[in-house]
């Protein structure tokens, strides 16, 4: 058995996030030494401390109203922090471009499908919708690209978790909603998905269905934290973060990036909308990773640039 002391892990108390937590646990656990099959030695090593955020409390407004994406994660960080959890589980969109000083993305486990799935009861796809129907959001990047495809669409304002959104949209209170596959998938629910947006024409928002592992800063060298890394993914979504950073994202501008390897070269698309999806913004780029000396500083290096020249390219156009 390990003789180090329990590395803490915080996590919200959603479906989703204990769902997450839990396989990161028992990956944790085994870096530790532990066997990941017998639960009592994992929350032996690793136990689970779940912390209620702001963004769980408030469920009647948009993140933006309420101070962005940073809701779902400051109270974790504090008590991360404060040294009461030694690690923090979170989905990677919803991390903000900056992160609390003492703070660090230690290591990203290898990421899940990052597309976005397209559920109805009434159409396969967004395309088959009919005139005037409602869309659930809370999303201003869904909304916004739905909105460039479909002008039409009545999109509304549709937060919670996912068992929430899955129920509004049963009781009819949207036509459809979109949520990220990566959640669907890891909670068994992937078959409710009637279709996949294609994540080139609509990328999906930075960083989609990777998780990410915080920890604080004199921690991210651990032995532990680095068995749980995925290299490949690690460089991809420092290209999306770089483009979040360069555009100054948060809940109040919609942004999408989506980079992916083919072969040594890592290729990256980035877009960003008016919230009314009338504008778009696009720039797209790719960078060889071989035999690079830092190959996550070069695509963060590419993420900024297509970031930056949107920035120029679109000013004020897409701030909500």
């Amino acid at each position: 058995m390990p003789t180090q002391p329990p590395v803490r892990i915080g996590a919200r108390g959603s479906k989703l996030s204990l769902a997450q937590a839990g396989h990161m646990q028992r990956r944790i656990a085994a870096a530790l030494g532990a066997d990941p099959d017998v639960p009592d030695e994992v929350e032996r090593v690793a136990p689970l401390v779940v912390i209620t955020t702001t963004g769980d409390r408030v469920q009647d407004r948009r993140l933006l109203e309420i101070g962005g994406k940073g809701m779902f994660t400051k109270e974790i960080e504090e008590a991360l922090i404060a040294g009461r959890i030694d690690c923090a589980i979170h989905s990677l969109k919803d991390m903000p471009a900056i992160l609390p000083d003492g703070l660090c993305i230690a290591a990203i486990p290898e990421r899940e499908d990052p597309r976005d799935a397209f559920l109805s009861h009434k159409a396969e796809r967004l395309e088959d919708l009919a005139q005037g129907a409602v869309l659930g959001t809370a999303s201003l990047r869904r909304q916004a690209q739905a909105l460039h495809r479909r002008p039409d669409l009545d999109v509304r304002m549709l937060r919670g978790n996912v068992d929430t959104r899955l129920a509004k949209l049963q009781a009819g209170e949207a036509d459809a909603i979109l949520l990220a596959f990566a959640g669907l998938k890891r909670l068994g629910l992937a078959h409710l998905s009637q279709s996949l947006i294609d994540p080139v024409e609509c990328p999906p928002a930075p960083g989609q269905g990777a998780l990410a592992i915080e920890t604080r800063s004199q921690d991210r060298d651990a032995a532990w934290v680095q068995a749980i890394a995925h290299g490949p993914t690690t460089v991809a979504v420092a290209a999306e973060r770089g483009a979040l950073a360069a555009l100054e994202g948060s809940c109040k501008t919609a942004i999408g990036a989506h980079a992916w390897f083919e072969g040594a070269r890592l290729k990256l698309i980035v877009e960003a909308l008016s919230t009314n999806g009338r504008e778009r913004f696009r720039h797209a780029g790719e960078a060889d990773m071989t035999e690079l000396a830092d190959p996550q500083v070069s695509a963060r290096d590419l993420g900024l640039s297509l970031g930056l020249a949107i920035r120029d390219e679109a000013g004020d156009a897409i701030l909500a």
